[in-house]
């Protein structure tokens, strides 16, 4: 049975931001928590030690396991900032070419600062990603 590492746990939101110390990463990530939070209407929950995520879904993996994961998150990283759940709704391609400077990993989007983007195409982004995303019901 895989178990997996990263689960939602009971640590505090906000001192976990606020115990960031580089201060750009600092003040984007209260901004991605504040604009998750109105897109979601969820409470943002610690999940493992560094992603503040937003609901929750159930995935299967190859071997028929399960796992949980949140619908849409970030980590304020101290290279960048990684965002989780944006890249899979049907209009991400389109929304991520008019988004700005980012890069994009497996599964993540990665920005450096949140002044380095639209931040009216992000909350499009996830508006989009929050609809589309597996739900746990």
């Amino acid at each position: 049975m895989v178990e997996n590492k990263t689960k939602a746990t009971d640590a505090d939101v906000g001192e976990f931001i606020n115990a960031v110390e580089h201060p750009v990463r600092k003040a984007d990530g209260q901004t991605l928590r504040a604009m998750m939070t109105e897109v979601t209407g969820e409470k943002a929950v610690m999940w493992g030690e560094n992603i503040v995520g937003f609901g929750q879904y159930q995935y299967q993996y190859a071997n028929g396991d399960y796992g949980d994961w949140p619908r849409i998150g970030f980590s304020p990283r101290k290279a960048k900032l990684s965002l989780y759940g944006l890249t899979n709704a049907i209009t991400a391609p389109e929304l991520l070419a008019q988004l700005g400077k980012h890069k994009l990993g497996k599964g993540c989007l990665y920005i450096n600062k949140l002044e380095d983007i639209d931040l009216v195409v992000l909350r499009e982004l996830m508006v989009a990603a929050w609809a589309n995303a597996p739900s746990r019901g």
